[in-house]
């Protein structure tokens, strides 16, 4: 890379002051070289921090974004507020988390209040020529005409070189190297061809050249799709480089504040679309060249462990670069004058992706990640197709039917805990759950009670059912706006029925069964799923309601009763319930059946109508999918 930051310093010092002496007064100066600085965000896709070398890695060949480190701010402690994503983007372009949008569930495309733009937008009133390249995937309604009010140019072909002469400007270059695509899921074939032939062979990272995390098995056909990581790593940087060198040449680097960051944790089994820390901890580098050194309250060349998520940036945009930051964003200003106090927690969340349907609530101090699993009969490694079709993942499922696995790898197949509780700093890669740790119960409780006044407080309105979300959308309303009626949304007594949902004893079935008989139906359907996640033999004496639930009107209500029955106590009038759900015209109602049928028992039940479904021309990809995940999963529990 040609001298992108040695020879800054002078040169800014020489345009200061020549500025100085061309402007009328030193005001006019000040307000034209301190308060519009240029900002160029750099994105990257699917990484987390301990594969990029500023973060302590020895393998990996980042110098580019290394440099940016050395030099700038790394924070320790950055998070995406989701973990798959179209969801993260959706918080990133309208500074509001998905739990309150209802856009958590990825490319659900749901509606949010028009008042809500994107946050570009705000940039451009106040004079900035605001560009995109190239992606966008914001997870709203309407997104092109979104796209337009927010960017001046969205293309592939975006940058600064088109606004006019001396106009400020916001530029976002991502870099797709590092998806999950060329890490996991492209046919190695392809992944050579586009990953490894635009490296030379002196920039390759071999198989053997790195160690193992111990959440994987090490073996060669591991190391083989692991070093994709790391390669894929090594052309982003480079790709980095090239566009920094664009920037240097073109004598903007004096005048430019840089942002580096992923859009989520890594797009590996375990981090992407799973609600622990791999999934949501991101690294993130902001950089401040000379002129604008005196806007970080960090200093520079340091390392700070100030928590920071995705909430945070389009109100510390717009308040940096001088427009009002609107009332509905809560994130925190980070820089300039109207920075906010740090936090003490935050709060993230992972929801569907394509069709693998979830809900985790995380709270974070940095150091402790505690994530509620309200859908606690999934395991951790569950079933979403684009995971599904790498061959990490095959790999990993064909140890696990062969006995290879250890335990702590075998247990990413079972049903998770309600309750997850990691101390990162001392257990990085979260193999010690310590939710049942006695000497942990204090900071559990008040993880949890902290967990619980946020989303009451915030008003959650994932804790509808996508179901409901989708009706909301289809007539023409917005989850962050509905949330707020709480005639219709009663989130006191749905709230009580989901704090049940994933903890197992014959007391709270109790509390659970009495529930199914609640005139509201989400919290039914709470019960029912909470029902779902619970032992067989703890619902024994409870088959006769549970076969009356069935009947339920409210149909996620009867489709997780019809599971529960299956399971539980081999109902045919439950498999049939099942299968006629999944013929739903509801794509909703469809998925979630469908999706319950991937996680019980004498599921050779389904094979013949499933494959009937897979031979029809079915446009719902998320639904195509699942059916493909439960044949090929029956196929190899078979093989």
């Amino acid at each position: 890379m040609k001298q992108f930051l040695g020879t800054i310093y002078i040169r800014w010092w020489f345009r200061y002051m020549l500025m100085a002496n061309l402007c009328v007064g030193a005001g006019a100066f000040q307000t034209q070289a301190t308060e519009r600085p240029n900002i160029l965000w750099i994105t990257i896709e699917d990484t987390s921090p301990q594969f990029v070398g500023c973060y302590g890695n020895k393998v990996v060949s980042t110098p580019n974004i290394d440099r940016l480190a050395r030099e700038g701010v790394r924070f320790t402690q950055a998070f995406s507020t989701n973990t798959v994503c179209s969801p993260s983007r959706t918080s990133i372009i309208t500074g509001v988390p998905t739990w309150k949008a209802g856009t958590g569930n990825h490319r659900s495309k749901y509606p949010v209040p028009d008042f809500m733009k994107g946050f570009p937008y705000y940039l451009q009133q106040v004079g900035y020529y605001t560009t995109n390249t190239a992606k966008t995937d914001y997870n709203v309604a309407n997104e092109k005409a979104y796209i337009q009010e927010a960017w001046d140019e969205s293309s592939g072909h975006a940058g600064w070189w088109n606004r006019s002469p001396g106009q400020p400007f916001f530029a976002v270059f991502n870099f797709d190297d590092s998806h999950q695509s060329r890490t996991m899921t492209w046919p190695y074939d392809q992944y050579q061809q586009e990953v490894l032939k635009q490296l030379s062979s002196e920039e390759h990272v071999l198989d053997n050249a790195f160690e193992v995390p111990p959440i994987y098995r090490d073996s060669p056909e591991m190391r083989k799709q692991l070093a994709r990581v790391y390669n894929s790593l090594n052309l982003t940087d480079k790709k980095i480089g090239k566009l920094l060198e664009r920037l240097e040449a073109d004598e903007l680097t004096d005048s430019t504040i840089i942002f580096f960051f992923a859009d989520h944790g890594e797009g590996m089994p375990r981090g992407k679309t799973n609600g622990i820390d791999l999934g949501y901890r991101v690294p993130f580098v902001v950089w401040f060249p000379p002129m604008y050194r005196h806007l970080s309250p960090w200093g520079d060349g340091v390392v700070t462990d100030e928590l920071v998520s995705f909430e945070d940036l389009a109100p510390t945009l717009i308040s940096m670069c001088g427009g009002k930051v609107p009332e509905y964003m809560k994130g925190r200003v980070l820089i300039g004058k109207n920075r906010d106090k740090p936090v003490e927690y935050l709060m993230l969340a992972s929801d569907r992706s394509d069709n693998g349907p979830d809900m985790v609530r995380t709270i974070t101090d940095g150091r402790y990640v505690y994530s509620r699993n309200y859908m606690a009969y999934m395991p951790e490694l569950r079933y979403i197709n684009y995971m599904e079709i790498g061959e990490i993942k095959q790999q990993i499922r064909n140890d696990f039917r062969l006995g290879k696995l250890n335990r702590l790898q075998e247990s990413f197949f079972e049903p998770r805990p309600a309750e997850f509780l990691f101390d990162t700093k001392n257990d990085p890669w979260e193999m010690r759950n310590l939710a049942g740790d006695v000497g942990h119960s204090i900071r559990l409780q008040r993880m949890s009670a902290e967990l619980e006044r946020r989303m009451i407080e915030g008003r959650d309105v994932m804790l509808l059912p996508e179901f409901e979300i989708a009706k909301l959308a289809e007539s023409g309303q917005s989850p962050f706006l509905f949330r707020t009626d709480e005639k219709k949304f009663p989130l006191k007594s749905i709230y009580e029925a989901a704090a049940l949902s994933g903890k197992r004893s014959p007391e709270v079935v109790k509390q659970q069964i009495k529930m199914l008989t609640d005139s509201n139906n989400v919290v039914r359907y709470w019960a029912a799923l909470g029902l779902m996640c619970q032992s067989q033999q703890s619902l024994a004496s409870y088959r006769k309601v549970l076969s009356q639930a069935l009947q339920d009107t409210y149909p996620p209500v009867a489709i997780t009763a019809a599971a529960i029955g299956w399971n539980c106590f081999s109902d045919k009038s439950a498999a049939t319930t099942l299968i006629r759900y999944a013929h739903a015209d509801n794509g909703q109602l469809a998925l979630l059946s469908l999706n319950y049928m991937l996680y019980v028992k004498n599921r050779e039940a389904f094979v013949q109508a499933l494959e009937k479904m897979n031979q029809q021309d079915i446009q719902d990809k998320n639904i195509r999918w699942a059916i493909e995940d439960f044949l090929e999963s029956v196929k190899k529990s078979k093989g």
